[in-house]
């Protein structure tokens, strides 16, 4: 349970105001579809290797199928030619190729075995004939057979005709001839054929060869050509994990030790990777050039204002001394000398925080070890929020703490000061009636130090740069009272200087200036 305390103008205490709810975000089922798109990445997003391995893969395999199919069909000619031949010397014979010589009627057997299948007939006026299995059994074809061949229009060019029933398709060849028949010389158009079973059952044997091989060779070329594209593209992974431990040091502040280079064996500027590989590392000496001069120049500047911070504090003291004894002065003295002698002492006194600012600022840069002591934030809190309602009675200020004390071990003077910044950048900024909520809280490992307030908000455009040293916001916030600039960074300062972080969320009636913490 969490204590709410209230300052309002006057010293009246009240409930702190309950924040609107926060809207769900509505959810729904993702189709099948949606889930298996969001699993198959683009081929944009496919690695080098995935991508040279598929696309050596698609190459072999587009050549494979253009050659097994060339291959194929130059066997299928190959095979049909050799049939052809031997229609065209079967038909000088007039008998059924691979049979012994036979005329219209002639029932000689013949031994059994392969190798006598064929086809022989003769049109009209005999219209008959007979096809060979090849277990030599004789079928007569039928008066619809004859009527095919003789309406297929068979030439001495060869043709492929399904005759159908047992008899089935055949490469046939004709001729016109006069066949003897009872004693007689009869014209007749004599056909002779080949069953294109065997033709067929070869190409079929060769499409399945070729379809094993082509598999085997993309299976084969997809090992080995990934074990190839691996090995060749482990220097640009190389290159990469350079890349990658440079990406992760904090170049933006400090001194930096940028010692990683990519390896000397992967500079090697005939390869491709290689040029990369030196590219990249003379890229490298720059930046570490740079960064160097860049460390050399902000101590310069930070010695600068460190010595100059130093320096002024004495006169400042002086001028500052010399106008209170002005002021106490018992003879009479002018109103226009008292005046400019009060603008004297609190011009000088403004000048001497802005100094004691850039004194901390630089000692915090130079990194100064903090005092450590064990700090109760809760009390802080409401130390400083006691502070800013005695300083602008006219906002109301509430405070959001937990029951227990939240602690954690830190430099209690520069604490305080992170909290007074922030409350009096929320006064300074935001009109009369404004609500300012402090709050403490334990987040995990971390402590949660927030300031909230319902005014105008910061503008969007000074946001990414708020925290930064003169840092200044336009008359939308409604300021009354002239800044330095260096409130909010010496927030981040001493924040950075305990191992947090600070956060801002703001826009118009809502406004959040957190502060991260380590809890240990």
């Amino acid at each position: 349970m969490s204590s709410s305390l209230l300052f309002e103008p006057g010293g009246t205490t009240g409930p702190r105001p309950e924040q609107p709810p926060t809207p769900e975000r509505p959810s729904g089922p993702r189709s099948r579809w949606q889930t298996l798109r969001a699993r198959v990445r683009p081929v944009a997003q496919w690695t080098l290797r995935a991508k040279l391995v598929a696309a050596t893969l698609a190459l072999i395999t587009v050549v494979s199928l253009l050659t097994s199919g060339f291959t194929i069909f130059a066997l299928n000619r190959y095979l049909t030619s050799q049939v052809d031949d031997q229609l065209a010397t079967a038909l000088t014979q007039g008998h059924a190729p691979g049979a012994p010589p036979s005329g219209p009627g002639d029932d000689t057997d013949r031994g059994r075995g392969p190798g006598n299948e064929g086809l022989l007939a003769y049109l009209e006026p005999l219209d008959t004939g007979f096809a060979t299995t090849p277990d030599n059994d004789r079928v007569a074809l039928t008066a619809a057979q004859l009527a095919s061949l003789d309406a297929a229009g068979i030439g001495q060019d060869g043709t492929t005709l399904n005759l159908g029933g047992e008899v089935g398709r055949y490469r046939l060849m004709a001729r016109r001839a006069l066949v003897q028949v009872g004693g007689s010389l009869v014209p007749t158009t004599v056909v002779v054929g080949l069953p294109t079973a065997p033709q067929e059952e070869t190409v079929r044997r060769m499409v399945l060869v070729a379809i094993l091989c082509a598999g085997a060779g993309i299976i084969v070329a997809g090992g080995v050509g990934t074990w190839i594209v691996r090995r060749s593209l482990a220097p640009l992974r190389r290159v990469a994990a350079t890349a990658s431990h440079v990406s992760e040091l904090n170049l933006a502040e400090g001194q930096v030790a940028l010692g990683e280079r990519v390896p000397v064996e992967d500079t090697d500027t005939r390869t491709e990777v290689g040029q990369v590989g030196a590219a990249f590392n003379e890229m490298l000496d720059h930046v570490d050039e740079a960064l160097t001069a860049r460390h050399r120049s902000e101590q310069r500047v930070r010695q600068f204002v460190a010595d100059a911070s130093h320096e002024l504090r004495t006169p400042l003291s002086s001028i500052i001394g010399y106008a209170e004894l002005s002021q106490r002065e018992p003879e009479p003295v002018p109103e226009t000398v008292r005046h400019a002698l009060r603008r004297i002492g609190s011009e000088a006194e403004r000048m001497a925080g802005l100094v004691a600012d850039l004194l901390l600022l630089a000692r915090l840069d130079a990194g100064r070890p903090l005092d450590r002591d064990e700090v109760d934030l809760s009390m802080l809190a409401v130390n400083a929020v006691s502070d800013a309602h005695a300083a602008a009675p006219d906002h109301h200020f509430a405070l959001d703490l937990p029951d227990e004390p939240v602690c954690l071990s830190g430099d209690e003077p520069r604490l305080h000061q992170v909290l007074a910044n922030l409350l009096a950048n929320a006064r300074t900024h935001t009109p009369a009636g404004t609500t300012v909520t402090t709050s403490v809280r334990r987040d995990g490992d971390w402590i949660r130090v927030a300031v909230h307030d319902d005014g105008p908000g910061v503008p969007e455009a000074l946001q990414p740069n708020v925290f930064e040293r003169f840092a200044r916001g336009d008359d939308a916030r409604g300021r009354a009272n002239g800044s330095t600039g260096l409130g909010l960074s010496i927030v981040a300062a001493v924040a950075g200087a305990h191992g947090g972080r600070v956060d801002l969320r703001s826009r118009p009636g809502d406004t959040t200036f957190a502060v991260m913490l380590p809890a240990g």
